[in-house]
Order: C-alpha cells, then sequence, then structure tokens
C-alpha cells in the first residue's frame, strides 16, 4: 500500500478548505516583507512574499566611492539574499497552514 494515501484522500475531501488556506497564504505573501543586506547593511533589498522587489536602500557613501562594480555585485547579493528569505518564509508559511505530512513538505521547496 501507498504510504500516506489516507492523506492523499483528505487532501482531495478539503479541497474547498484547501483553495480557502492557498487563497489566504497568498495574500499573506503580498504582505510579508524580509529584507537582504550586503556589506554590513551598506545595501539593503527589500522583497515581498510574491517574490518581489519591494525596495533597495544604498549607502551614499557607497555611491561617492565611485565603485560601480562592487555596487552592483552588492545590490545583486542583497537581493538574491532578499528572495531566498522570502521564499523560505512563504515555504513554511504554506506548510504550516496546510498540514501536510513530512513527505509533501518537499513540494513547497525551491528546485523541488
Amino acid at each position: 500500500m501507498i504510504p500516506h494515501l489516507g492523506n492523499l484522500a483528505d487532501l482531495m475531501r478539503n479541497a474547498s478548505r484547501i483553495r480557502e488556506l492557498m487563497e489566504k497564504a497568498s495574500e499573506e505573501a503580498a504582505r510579508l516583507r524580509v529584507e537582504g543586506t550586503a556589506a554590513g547593511g551598506a545595501v539593503t533589498a527589500t522583497a515581498t512574499g510574491r517574490l518581489e522587489l519591494a525596495s533597495i536602500r544604498i549607502d551614499p557613501k557607497l555611491l561617492a566611492d565611485g565603485d560601480r562594480e562592487l555596487l552592483e555585485d552588492l545590490i545583486v547579493a542583497a537581493v538574491n539574499q532578499a528572495l531566498s528569505k522570502a521564499r523560505e518564509a512563504t515555504a513554511q508559511s504554506l506548510g504550516a497552514g496546510l498540514n501536510l505530512p513530512p513527505e509533501f513538505g518537499n513540494l513547497l521547496r525551491p528546485g523541488s
């Protein structure tokens, strides 16, 4: 017998509840804000749970230095960190709301 087949049947029976939970999670994702930083906070990127970049803050000292390549690298690092945090927070939120068995947890992880 397939493990957790009963859990799959429960998921199917509760499809409307799951849809409601997913809609709620989507709304929460829109409100979620996480930050990624680089160079000790000299560059800060803010992303939403929908994996959209909301803002970038750059310390004016970095702009005055005139090192364009360094600034570009720091922006990329901060944005990637923010998006990674947003993915993880969203996956945790979805997993907690759906009460999935551990075997289903990887479905919510990036790259699964």
